[in-house]
């Protein structure tokens, strides 16, 4: 009882502090409590010192708070000392925890919320070289706690299950029991007093839990759908795009743009054709067509990782000169990112590379481009094979996309800016719709100029990103099957094989993400046209693309009014 008077004496006080001066910066400070290990993964190091609550009273408390947010915010009342924006910003990411606590009650029917939880307790603070070793051990036993407290909650909270969630449970819980025995020997030490206990404590309670999911909660097996519905689809496309958008018309929109840049492919096509074999006749058929150029264009590959490196890093270097040249964006100061080969101990992920990112607030925030990389041990024939999954215009493509001025400039000129909540409370259809209409605006100032193959590489991947939301809105909508998915991306949209099969996994898990590379991009181009259009000649590329960036990931309708305050 006293525990419960306590939380509510201090969610009263914090109800009353919501409502003075910088509303966003004690959000962020809510959030970090609620959020440590999101907050930890930010580069927010101090967040590592706790652990989430996922108690019902922590919930509820969680879900009161942002509740008055959005009451605050939503009055735009000036005693909340938030500009509009921010203020929407906030608006949409308090709906959106609303949406996940109270509405959707993830903490009632989502096991692998609390799998997911129990399995990272312990290893980040066993492998930050940051905390020394007497800090490690004073973690480790609040982090014991904390298993204790999380499995507690499971128990109490979860009302259903979905089977794969069921499923992988006892994997799981067999690795975390696997790691608290042999917790001791990595600590070399006990941690603190007590610490055989908690950790008896923290077993003993994992095991109780594993005998609850599969004895009481295999009885409650929900028949959850991954399919949305066209109601909850619809629903969650208005508050991941906080517009009127309907499915209906996201469809629509993104089938016109398959529809038009199959043309453009066809035009592209033709016209390498036509220069490539002057003495041959063009096939007779778009498919033909298309098959040819694009088998042209799958043979133009590096030769090993180490001739791929070094096509990166100049490639790198001709994309830094290119915006400096066209005005594509002020260029940051200081250089903070590197290029090598994915390192064969990543396993799979080797194989299609990645973005190292450093979070948003890290203090060392360094960049690494991890390039897809394959042995060259190997037969001959397979690195070929895989080469041209990663053929040279694809990446002339994808470094004006993921570094210059794409994802990589924008994120560090925003790290740069006042504006540390938007970083982590972006507006979704900005980041990926940004780096995809940079593609457009660079081909539109001559990147590559006159390389027919770049331009169909790009095509290939602007069609891909309009596939992606049209099958988001159908699969979703209209029931769609896998197959069905596969059928049309590969037919009509002239998605590869290989990033076909792939689409259906990412459809289930994040429909909404998959349709912001073609909205967000479509917005973006839309508001240049405007602004073409309002300025005529005094129109100020630099300018255009600086503001963007310096101004952070917020509503892309947001800069409208942001650009005519210029003139």
């Amino acid at each position: 009882m006293k525990g419960t008077i306590g939380a509510i004496f201090l969610l009263i006080v914090t109800m009353a502090d919501v409502s003075g001066q910088a509303l966003e910066d004690q959000y962020m400070n809510e959030w970090k409590k609620f959020y440590p290990s999101k907050a930890v993964r930010a580069g927010i190091r101090p967040a590592i010192f706790s652990y989430e609550d996922r108690s019902s009273q922590a919930i509820q408390q969680w879900i009161d708070f942002n509740v008055k947010v959005l009451e605050l915010v939503s009055k735009k009342s000036p005693e909340t000392e938030i500009s509009p924006i921010d203020g929407r910003l906030l608006r949409v990411q308090a709906q959106s925890e609303i949406d996940q606590w109270q509405v959707l009650k993830v903490q009632e029917n989502d096991l692998g919320l609390y799998m997911r939880l129990l399995a990272n307790t312990l290893p980040p603070v066993l492998e930050q070289t940051y905390l020394t070793n007497s800090e490690k051990g004073g973690l480790v036993c609040k982090r014991l706690t904390s298993i204790l407290q999380l499995a507690n909650a499971a128990s109490q909270n979860l009302k259903q299950v979905a089977q794969q969630d069921h499923d992988n449970s006892q994997r799981i819980f067999d690795e975390l029991l696997k790691t608290l025995d042999g917790l001791k020997a990595q600590i070399k030490s006990n941690a603190c007093d007590g610490f055989e206990a908690r950790l008896q404590s923290a077993k003993t309670v994992i095991k109780e839990l594993s005998d609850h999911v599969s004895k009481t909660l295999s009885n409650s097996i929900s028949d959850r759908s991954d399919i949305l519905g066209k109601t909850e689809y619809a629903r969650r496309l208005s508050l991941y795009t906080d517009s009127d958008l309907i499915p209906e018309r996201l469809a629509d929109m993104a089938l016109e743009e398959i529809q038009l840049v199959r043309q453009l492919m066809d035009e592209v096509a033709s016209r390498y054709l036509q220069k490539a074999y002057r003495q041959s006749p063009l096939p007779e058929t778009f498919e033909g067509r298309l098959e040819k150029a694009l088998e042209d264009m799958e043979q133009d590959i590096p030769l090993n990782s180490r001739d791929y490196e070094q096509f990166w890093q100049e490639l790198t270097d001709k994309a830094i000169k290119f915006v400096e040249e066209k005005g594509l964006g002020t260029l940051p100061e200081n250089q903070t990112l590197s290029i090598r080969s994915a390192p064969e101990s990543a396993g799979p992920a080797a194989r299609i590379g990645w973005v190292g990112a450093a979070p948003p607030f890290d203090p060392n925030p360094w960049t690494t481009l991890y390039l897809p990389s394959i042995p060259d041990t190997l037969p001959a024939q397979e690195q070929v094979d895989f080469w041209s999954s990663f053929n040279k215009p694809f990446n002339r493509i994808i470094v004006i996309h993921e570094l210059f001025p794409g994802h990589y400039m924008q994120l560090k000129i925003s790290r740069e800016t006042p504006h540390p909540h938007r970083l982590l409370f972006p507006y979704g259809p900005y980041v990926e719709g940004w780096a995809t209409f940079c593609e457009r605006v660079a081909l539109d100032e001559g990147w590559d100029a006159g390389n027919d193959m770049t331009m169909l590489a790009h095509l290939r991947k602007r069609i891909e990103n309009a596939n992606r939301a049209y099958t988001s809105v159908m699969v979703h909508t209209e029931g769609w099957t896998q197959e069905q998915v596969m059928k049309f991306s590969t037919g009509t949209a002239l998605v590869a094989p290989q990033f076909a099969k792939s689409l259906w996994y990412r459809l289930m898990r994040s429909p909404m993400q998959l349709t912001s590379y073609f909205y967000g991009g479509a917005q973006f181009s839309e508001l240049m046209k405007s602004e073409k259009e309002r300025l005529g000649d005094q129109f100020d590329l630099t300018l255009f693309m600086d503001t963007i960036m310096r101004t952070g990931p917020i509503p892309i309708d947001e800069f409208e009014g942001i650009f005519a305050e210029y003139q």
